[in-house]
């Protein structure tokens, strides 16, 4: 498609950054959609911008850690890679300096570290590693910054999503966790953050780092059963004050569009309601699509990037980020596909010629057409599935961690209780209106060292009890 043929220029397109374009105001997100137009062969594609130098404050006054520089690219505008003492906000430092070091050429000296971080077989070492994650991490975390400072509604980072990384393991190859990075800057001008994930795999890192809070809410449409990794069933629900907040889908093979929207929508739909998240970090793995080579999903590319315009709709700001996805050329379709989607353009289905056109045969299409495997998800199974999720989102408190509002239409003014100063005339005398304002303690004008006063509330009591300083036998403390 278009935003794939962007790769093929020999040198950076010409920007033309055109004034930011009005949009309806949503009911979360900034009022704005900051976009620029990428000139491409007498063709203009709206684009969603990169981030500019500057930190940028939050929504409320806050500074938001940007260290994002903008530049001239193929696709738009470029984060700068990030610092590795970034990804320690979330990994831990062995980790990350063990990634930073370890290459083929030295994995010998690194046998004991290699077997303790899950390094080597699906996730091997390779060279380029630490700027493979750096990468990664940089789009994501740099997203977040523009949607903390209102820059942008929609940030796109096709190249992160590796989802199963824990704190101190690379799993399933992914080594650093981009998606738990970026809602962690999220989190630090949004009260309430909703992670949604559409691969074909379950999002166990990402789960499992927000298992235990309430202001991050994960929710994984998977296959579950005898597939990797194991997890995400939807009985694991969180746990303290994060219980109902992991929300999980399990799926049979060979669901296809119409049972897939069937569910994805209400789920959805229902967390928006209870929940109200404030923004959203969607997780597009184009592996749950129909011929992956490693997946067993029957989703066309209409089905999958329903998904997309849905959580678009809530007009929340959104970091939409990649993942999954093991046949490359409807990896390619998918996500040209759901960035027309996000940017309101639509796509023609025939390809434009390339120097990679061959690999798009024999249909030469934009869309893939969904094979005949049997659906395996029964109507009945789903909407058991979708039942039990309705009854943990009922039971979730809404809009947790929101600090509570005392200041309501019809309180009474407060009183105006202004301190006793010593600066006062003595010799003036005190107005009735001052005297009876004033507020004094009760055991102001008692003999706190009497046996038959409790002096902390000035309650009498029977003269055999001793409550002077010190205390009797049982009685309480002066």
């Amino acid at each position: 498609a278009r935003v794939v043929e962007q790769r093929l220029l020999s040198s950076p397109p010409p920007f033309a950054p055109r004034a930011p374009p009005a949009t309806a105001a949503g009911r979360h997100g900034p009022s704005q959609a900051h976009c620029v137009l990428l000139r491409l062969r007498d063709r203009e594609l709206p684009l969603w911008a990169g981030a500019p130098d500057e930190a940028a404050p939050c929504a409320d006054g806050t500074q938001s850690d940007r260290r994002v520089r903008a530049v001239q690219g193929h696709g738009g505008l470029s984060a700068a890679a990030l610092d590795h003492l970034d990804m320690m906000r979330f990994h831990s430092d062995d980790y990350i300096n063990f990634l930073r070091t370890v290459t083929p050429d030295t994995m010998s000296e690194h046998l004991r570290e290699l077997q303790r971080f899950n390094v080597g077989e699906d996730c091997p070492v390779f060279d380029g590693l630490f700027e493979f994650c750096q990468l990664s991490t940089s789009g994501s975390m740099g997203g977040a910054a523009r949607l903390n400072s209102q820059t942008s509604d929609i940030v796109i980072n096709w190249g992160g999503g590796l989802h199963h990384a824990k704190k101190s393991e690379a799993s399933g190859f992914c080594y650093v966790n981009d998606c738990v990075l970026a809602i962690l800057e999220l989190l630090k001008c949004h009260q309430r953050v909703l992670y949604i994930d559409i691969d074909i795999h379950h999002g166990d890192g990402v789960e499992e780092a927000f298992f235990t809070t309430d202001r991050v809410m994960t929710c994984s449409f998977h296959k579950f059963g005898e597939y990797f990794p194991g997890t995400g069933d939807w009985k694991d629900k969180g746990y303290g004050k994060g219980k109902n907040c992991s929300i999980n889908f399990p799926l049979n093979d060979g669901i296809d569009d119409e049972s897939y929207v069937s569910i994805f929508r209400p789920v959805i739909g229902k967390i928006f309601e209870h929940y109200r998240p404030n923004a959203v970090v969607l997780q597009c793995g184009a592996d749950s699509l129909s011929g992956d080579r490693l997946g067993c999903f029957n989703l066309s590319l209409k089905g999958h990037a329903d998904c997309v315009e849905y959580v678009k709709s809530f007009n929340v700001p959104t970091l939409v980020l990649g993942g999954g996805g093991y046949t490359m050329r409807n990896v390619a379709r998918c996500w040209a596909y759901e960035t027309s989607v996000l940017v309101g353009t639509e796509l023609p289905d025939e390809l434009p010629y390339n120097d990679y056109f061959e690999y798009y045969g024999p249909d030469y299409r934009l869309h893939i057409t969904p094979s005949n495997m049997a659906n395996m998800n029964e109507p009945r199974y789903l909407d058991d599935i979708k039942v039990k999720l309705f009854e943990m989102l009922r039971e979730l408190e809404a809009a947790p961690s929101v600090p509570i509002q005392t200041g309501a239409v019809d309180m009474p003014a407060p009183l105006d209780l202004k301190p006793h100063t010593d600066d006062a005339d003595p010799d003036v005398r005190e107005t009735a209106a001052e005297v009876e304002g004033r507020v004094e303690h009760r055991l102001e004008h008692y003999d706190t060292h009497r046996k038959d006063v409790d002096a902390s509330s000035g309650v009498a009591h029977p003269a055999d009890i001793d409550t002077t300083a010190g205390g009797g036998a049982g009685g309480p403390a002066v």
